[in-house]
């Protein structure tokens, strides 16, 4: 009963979030990123003329065994033209005391991270947001899930 209640709350919250343009979840395999596993996500752009933040979001368990994730994310266009691409490095626990950051539930964590704020789309279309792993590790254990999301800038 307890957990309906939480997903009711969560589609509750969710649903009312009108500055929300795109937003999914790729769960990974097994638990475990790895290197070669692209997590692409294709959204549409119809107003051209706003301005958009672009956010990551991680999912992870407290197992997770490094305080840090470096991930490359890449923004395209439909025609696969490369518009951004960056390296990011973020915390998902603090490096002194091992505490996580983030928003939990038991032993899983949810964070979101800007990757672009106030961005500006030239023309309406397709697009997609890419993410990759970054670690000096063929496998990334004990990240749950990828996402990515677009909403209006305020």
């Amino acid at each position: 009963m307890r957990y309906l209640i939480l997903f009711l709350s969560v589609v509750v919250f969710t649903s009312c979030d009108s500055n929300r343009v795109y937003e999914d979840f790729n769960d990974m395999e097994e638990a475990f990123w790895h290197l070669d596993s692209v997590q692409t996500f294709k959204f549409d752009i119809l107003d051209a003329e706003k301005s958009y933040n672009l956010k990551a979001s991680f999912r992870n368990a407290s197992s997770y065994p490094f305080y840090n994730l470096y991930f490359q994310y890449t923004l395209s266009d439909s025609t696969g033209t490369v518009l951004k691409q960056q390296l990011k490095q973020v915390n998902l626990f603090d490096p002194k005391t091992g505490e996580p950051f983030g928003s939990g539930l038991g032993d899983l964590f949810d964070h979101s991270f800007p990757l672009e704020e106030n961005y500006k789309f030239d023309s309406p279309g397709s697009y997609s947001l890419s993410f990759e792993q970054y670690m000096r590790r063929d496998t990334l254990p004990f990240i749950m899930s990828v996402g990515a999301r677009v909403e209006f800038s305020e």
